[in-house]
């Protein structure tokens, strides 16, 4: 359909809004850099999860064209599958990549030559100085030589394993009947990629070139007739369900198995020689489609490091640190400040360990507290909150988590953290046997007076992960609502039950009990537009892909409702398409710190107003098939707030870019005509000037009782003297 994107190019298209970044006068140089290592990072996952699951299905569906009824079913759940065939996306997908690479390769080239004046060369051989071809020679000699080897590969020799992401240099040996290529790993253990030549290490060359220009050295007996550097990026879509402990050992099977799966690309430095090229894909077992040449490094990860080598302010972002929430008080505890009024956090903007992990410290170590529930996707590596958590068991507290060992890239993460909990005391769990609990949820339960309780539960968008925290925009709920309370204990029942919550006071739960309510109201604003009223519907999350409810916001703007979406990757929904999507606007901000937070609007201003806060993102795997929960806020006060962050944010003409009814993005052209409004420095500087407004009103009234007592002081003082003059 005309208004309809396919979900892999979508995602193509977002992260072309990252190498924008890469290009932006406005970002600072090192920065900029910095960008251009997120978009390789960025596409590398692609390639490992999307491009490997799709190989696979082209794969499966030229071995099996019938396929059985169970299959039918289960894809016909799937709901956002694209329509497209396997090989028709992987075609479009590698095109897509290929038509960026040059704006990638200008991207670097570009940058590096804007940072020349501040010091920085990125040498190569030829532009090196006679001194330094001498000591680079001395180092591949002394520093690499020794720790790495060649080995020689041909039809008689077997063809060496070449490791996910890892760089390797390959030469074509002279051979007079059979293609023989030499393959030497590029780094070892412990080696540095940066080698220094100078100015405080701006002046640098990379591992790499040094062994592709010396690598005839490691094949003494062989005549090398072409080289070059490649990067293999291998397939990572593994999938397990289960629920005990073998299921845990199984993860860990598959987490060590996964190194080990089909290559899915090949990232070669140069034209490299055909016959030697073929060679190489018939080993890898990949088509020449699967190739990519790149003439600037294959892996920009060591742009980051670059920044810690110039402190100059102009070249970096202005200096941010999260603040103490204005909302909490440093003398009381945080669940009686809870129990009095429902709390919002905004992150990075207010500190997760002033007021989260302040909040689970304290509960850990409050006597009163007798139990606490949480779910846990993604972890920092020295976690606070597991320290908590184990603090809480040993204090003879009920603790139970439910940790998702399926969580892509940190399944090791989480199966070690898993065991350590376990050690601690801690009930660990792992969810429902075929589906992810993505929630984030806490609910912690306190002895009152008599026999009954107390309960703070918490409800974010965001991991409980102290780094992320710092450059991931994301909200939290913490909340004494019973009935949410209620509602999260029949959530962790489930997850201990390996069952679904079907009903709830008041709590958004998938996969049952989300996308129904969801739909149910849109049809409310749609009912409102058909009977001439101001229908509205707002959201604001991180992909849109289920039909679902794309359907259901095409039923709303045909009807007459406002949409207003603010979609930072994947939208496969177009926005503006004549008798479609015409009330449909799509905005999407990439900018310093990654938008994360997910909300839900329905209705305009006004008593019958819905807002939630929540995990999930408008995609089928959310909406159907994880375990996520979002929460509706009901404080007067925190509903205000919430509709002011989304006013700014579609006000942001610093950093959001505007889809067009072709599905293409732009700037927001309001730049050019109003005052320019970075949502992410707004809300930073709105945290900013909260807490020192507060710090000023603390100082004052300090003042003012410090000046009462003096003056209480001089009233007696003077009593004192009259009465004994007296």
């Amino acid at each position: 359909m005309e208004y309809l994107e396919n979900r892999e190019l979508s995602w193509l298209k977002f992260n072309k809004r990252v190498l924008e970044e890469a290009v932006e006068p406005d970002t600072p140089l090192l920065e900029r850099l910095s960008f251009s290592a997120i978009y390789q990072s960025n596409l590398d996952e692609f390639f490992m999860v999307r491009v490997g699951s799709l190989i696979s299905s082209d794969k499966k569906k030229k071995h099996k064209k019938d396929k059985d009824k169970k299959d039918k079913e289960k894809n016909d759940k799937d709901d956002d599958k694209d329509e497209m065939p396997p090989s028709e996306q992987l075609d479009a997908v590698f095109t897509a990549v290929r038509r960026l690479q040059p704006s990638v390769e200008e991207a670097y080239r570009n940058n590096m030559t804007a940072l020349a004046p501040h010091g920085y060369t990125h040498v190569t051989f030829d532009t090196a100085t006679k001194e330094e071809l001498s000591f680079l020679e001395l180092y591949f000699k002394r520093e690499l030589k020794p720790f790495i080897s060649g080995t020689v590969v041909n039809d008689d020799l077997p063809f060496p394993f070449l490791k996910n992401k890892e760089m390797y240099v390959v030469v074509k040996l002279a051979a007079k009947k059979k293609t023989s290529i030499g393959v030497v790993p590029v780094s070892y253990e412990n080696s540095e990629r940066i080698v220094h030549l100078g100015n405080g290490g701006k002046r640098f060359i990379l591992e790499e070139d040094i062994v592709l220009h010396f690598a005839h050295l490691m094949f003494k007996n062989y005549e090398v007739v072409d080289r070059a550097i490649i990067r293999v990026t291998r397939n990572a879509s593994i999938a397990a369900s289960g629920r005990g402990a073998e299921f845990r050992e199984r993860m860990e099977e598959l987490v060590a198995k996964r190194k080990k799966l089909d290559a899915v690309r090949l990232e070669i430095s140069d034209v490299f020689s055909h016959d030697a090229l073929e060679y190489l894909c018939k080993n890898l077992k990949l088509k020449q489609a699967n190739v990519f040449i790149s003439r600037i490094p294959l892996d920009l990860s060591f742009l980051h490091l670059l920044q810690e080598y110039d402190e100059s302010p102009e070249l970096h972002y202005v200096p941010r640190t999260p603040r103490k929430p204005a909302c909490l008080s440093d003398t009381r505890p945080v669940f009686n400040q809870v129990k009095a009024k429902d709390m919002l956090l905004s992150y990075p903007f207010e500190s997760m360990n002033m007021s989260f992990i302040r909040l689970l410290q304290e509960s850990a170590n409050d006597p009163n507290v007798t139990s606490i529930k949480i779910t846990l996707y993604r972890l920092a590596r020295n976690s606070k909150v597991i320290d908590a958590l184990c603090t809480a068991a040993e204090n003879g507290k009920d603790v139970l988590v439910m940790i998702e060992l399926r969580a892509r890239f940190d399944e090791a993460n989480n199966i070690e953290w898993s065991k350590h909990l376990q050690l601690a005391g801690v009930r660990v769990i792992y969810g429902p046997k075929e589906y992810k609990a993505h929630s984030k949820l806490l609910l912690i339960k306190r002895k009152a007076q008599g026999d009954s309780y107390d309960y703070v539960t918490q409800i974010g968008t965001g991991n409980y992960n102290e780094k992320t925290a710092a450059i991931y925009t994301d909200l939290m709920l913490l909340t004494s609502d019973k009935a949410i309370a209620e509602d999260a204990e029949a959530v962790f029942n489930s997850l201990e039950n390996g069952t679904f919550v079907e009903k709830t006071n008041k709590l958004l739960v998938s996969p049952l009990a989300l996308r129904p309510q969801v739909l149910a109201m849109m049809d409310e604003q749609i009912d409102i537009a058909k009977n001439g009223g101001n229908g509205y519907i707002a959201a604001k999350v991180n992909s849109l892909n289920d039909k679902a409810i794309m359907a259901k916001l095409v039923e709303a703007s045909q009807a007459g409702v406002k949409i207003e979406l603010v979609v930072r990757g994947i939208c496969c929904l177009i926005a503006g398409v004549k008798g479609y999507t015409e009330n449909i606007t799509v905005r999407s901000i990439v900018g310093r710190f990654l938008e994360h937070s997910r909300i839900f609007i329905f209705g305009a201003d006004g008593a019958d107003q819905k807002i939630y806060l929540g995990s999930a993102d408008y995609m089928s795997r959310n909406t159907v098939r994880r375990v996520e929960v979002a929460v509706p806020v009901e404080d007067d006060k925190l509903r205000k707030r919430i509709r002011d962050m989304f006013r700014i944010i579609m006000r942001d003409n610093v950093k959001a870019r505007v889809m067009l009814s072709d599905g293409s993005y732009i700037r927001d052209r309001r730049r050019e005509r109003y005052a320019l409004v970075s949502s992410q420095e707004y809300f930073y500087e709105e945290a900013y000037n909260k807490l020192d407004v507060k710090t000023s009103r603390q100082k004052q009234l300090k003042q003012n009782r410090e000046k009462s007592s003096e003056a209480k002081k001089t009233v007696s003082s003077s009593k004192g003297r009259k009465k004994k003059n007296s």
